[in-house]
């Protein structure tokens, strides 16, 4: 009786499966698009803005959603992090499992060939030669050295094979890309704040969310001034230095101190004719103050030239105001005569003030000189330059603010001239343009006495009463105190006009008059206002000494247009004061960004093993040719073929040329195969 064994199959290993997984295809394939899709959002969504600007662009709930996914800084995400290290694994494993195969193949010239092998080729020449077999071997081994490939012989006994080769480097291109997608993501890692996700996982630093000096931020806010990595910002006022930059990290910052001085000296900005800008430079002087032999270096940089300074990029990257002094006039807006208190401060700075609607907050927000926007003229595109503005805020005491923009010189249109000042209290929101009126003289002293006589009581009382009488002439009235009643309610009609303007008169109509008298009771109150304001406006003329005599002027009858579409947008302001700037000195201020990048020179190897393995693989053909020989009984048998990695056609060609060149050296006719 037999006993049959039955070999069980091999179950593979748990080890066996991950490495099968980590070197598959499919995953190297998924992780490259996921890479290539996240660098998509990184290149066209702007990158490390402070979280109010990506909430004014895309809303509360998709800001929400973008925020959770860590698009805001997409190349320290986590998964981004985590991508990258699964692409390095993956990589890595693909290089572990198959070039010392190739490796091997590239060392290997197969002298081991079977004949059938060689007959099976699509390419195979046959030649029978009177010769003998090892003159016949030397002859076809010098052949393929002549042209260019690597031989080796090997006698079998009863045939020999002559093995070339030639192009076997074409293996080191799989190696060479292989290889430069770990190197570029391990410099990618390198620089992708891996490290300061590390520490803040393991509590070693806190992101700093307030808006405070950075004398005031808690050190687990500091990183190290020896940090091997960071992208960092810097703003500097000319004439002032720092040896600090800021790290945006989603909502916050963390502080990165400088082993050195930056100091501004000065900066330029060129402008092209539509207000952008054309050029900025800085003049930099660079000193580090423990280091008693190191001399200051000053130096400048520019857009697209920055400094590279012991293991330092310094970029030019952006400019804005650097705490510009300026003088302004505050003319109160709610007041029966006219007050103006002179305000010296500076951008950035703050100021508390009381007002009539309680105290509130001054803040100077920035300034800029140049103002230039399209101006149509005729069919020509043109530009014009407005001039200097500043923007500032008004903070009640709950903490509401609204922002303004005022220009400092009058802006022409139409041939008239204002003072324009734009209104928001929302930052999403589009300027409103308050255009108060300027006079001859260039100044707002005239409409500033139309504004305050419309709030002087007495005197808005005293036309009322005149207006009143005129009105009812000698008519004999039952009750004494009509006119007097009237007189009131006119009165009470311009206060509602100065307090809401137009808007709040037609409110008060459609809240205590009929529907079907609403009409002609809204025009007869405008006939009312306009009475009393003319004579308001009549009353400014007379006391700048202006005859009214013979009527009003064209021109003073435009300014009055003027004024009264003014006034009745005043109460949209919402300011109790307006800001007038009467003269500066201008202070610019440069935007550095500050890098620190070791991964740098890792990707730059990267990219360069990637050109090289990419030219390997498709400028270096791999190429095998065998020379199968044996001795038969009409002479040396020769069996000649080849194969190339490379398009078949090509190699069918070049194959082609070789035999009939190695038919022309040998002398003799062969038969084709």
């Amino acid at each position: 009786m037999s006993t049959v064994s039955h070999t069980q199959p091999r179950l593979p290993t748990r080890s066996s499966v991950l490495l099968e997984f980590l070197g598959s295809m499919n995953l190297a394939i998924t992780l490259l698009v996921a890479v290539a899709v996240a660098s998509i959002v990184g290149t066209v969504l702007k990158q490390n803005e402070a979280y109010q600007n990506y909430i004014v662009k895309f809303g509360p709930f998709w800001f929400e959603a973008f925020k959770s996914l860590g698009l805001y800084d997409v190349y320290s995400a986590g998964w981004f992090l985590l991508i990258l290290t699964f692409l390095v694994i993956s990589t890595s494993v693909c290089i572990y499992r198959n070039v010392p195969h190739m490796l091997r193949d590239m060392r290997s010239f197969r002298l081991n060939v079977q004949e059938s092998s060689l007959r099976a080729f699509h390419v195979r020449r046959e030649w029978t030669l009177a010769l003998p077999l090892a003159e016949v071997e030397q002859q076809v081994s010098a052949f393929a050295r002549a042209k260019g490939y690597r031989v080796r012989c090997k006698d079998h006994g009863d045939h020999r094979v002559v093995a070339a080769m030639s192009g076997a480097a074409n293996r080191l291109g799989y190696l060479f890309t292989h290889a430069a997608i770990v190197v570029i993501c391990v410099g990618g890692l390198l620089d992708g704040n891996l490290p300061l996700k590390l520490k803040e996982m393991g509590g070693q630093i806190k992101i700093e969310t307030r808006d405070i000096p950075a004398a005031e931020v808690p050190r687990e806010s500091w990183l190290s001034v020896k940090n091997p990595s960071f992208r960092g910002s810097i703003t500097i006022p000319e004439g002032s230095a720092a040896n600090i930059a800021f790290l945006q990290l989603r909502d916050g910052y963390l502080v990165q101190p400088l082993p050195f001085k930056i100091e501004l000296k000065d900066f330029r900005i060129e402008h092209y004719e539509t207000g952008q800008p054309k050029s900025f430079e800085s003049d930099l002087v660079i000193t580090e103050p423990g280091d008693p032999n190191g001399k200051p270096l000053a130096t400048t940089i520019a857009v697209n030239h920055p400094l590279l300074y012991k293991g330092y990029a310094i970029y030019q990257s952006s400019f804005n105001d650097g705490g510009t002094r300026m003088q302004l006039k505050a003319w109160s807006l709610g007041r029966d005569k006219i007050e103006t208190q002179a305000v010296k401060s500076a951008v950035f700075e703050r100021l508390k003030v009381d007002t009539p609607q309680g105290p509130m907050t001054l803040e100077l927000d920035d300034f800029r000189l140049f103002n230039i926007n399209p101006a149509e003229e005729g069919s020509k595109k043109r530009f014009r330059n407005y001039g200097p503005n500043f923007t500032f805020k008004v903070r009640n005491a709950e903490g509401e603010a609204r922002e303004y923009e005022n220009y400092m010189t009058p802006i022409e249109f139409e041939g008239r001239s204002f003072f324009l000042s734009g209104m928001r209290s929302q930052v999403s929101d589009p300027f409103f343009y308050l255009h108060l009126p300027a006079d001859a003289q260039g100044t707002l002293e005239r409409f500033m006495r139309f504004n305050a006589l419309l709030r002087n009581a007495p005197r808005v009382a005293e036309l009322a009463l005149e207006t009143t009488r005129r009105t009812f002439g000698d008519v004999k009235l039952d009750n004494p105190n009509l006119i007097q009643e009237v007189a009131t309610t006119m009165q009470r009609l311009v206060d509602l006009f100065a307090r809401g303007g137009f808007e709040a008169i037609d409110a008060q109509v459609k809240q205590s008059v009929p529907e079907a008298q609403r009409a002609q009771v809204l025009d007869a109150y405008l006939k009312v206002l306009r009475n009393i304001l003319n004579t308001l406006y009549l009353d400014v003329l007379k006391a700048e000494g202006v005859d009214t005599a013979a009527g009003v002027s064209a021109r003073d009858g435009q300014f009055y247009d003027d004024a009264i579409n003014a006034l009745a947008v005043l109460p949209q302001y919402g300011s109790p004061f307006f800001l007038e700037l009467n003269s500066f000195e201008h202070v610019q201020a440069s935007g550095l960004q500050i890098a620190r990048a070791p991964g740098k020179n890792v990707v730059y190897l990267g990219f360069a093993l990637l050109t090289a393995g990419v030219f390997v693989m498709f400028y270096i053909n791999h190429r095998r040719l065998w020379f199968w020989l044996r001795e038969g009984a009409a002479g040396t048998e020769l069996l000649f073929a080849g194969s190339g990695n490379r398009d078949q056609r090509d190699f069918r060609v070049e194959f082609e040329r070789l035999a009939q060149a190695l038919d022309g050296q040998l002398g003799s006719t062969g038969r084709s195969g």
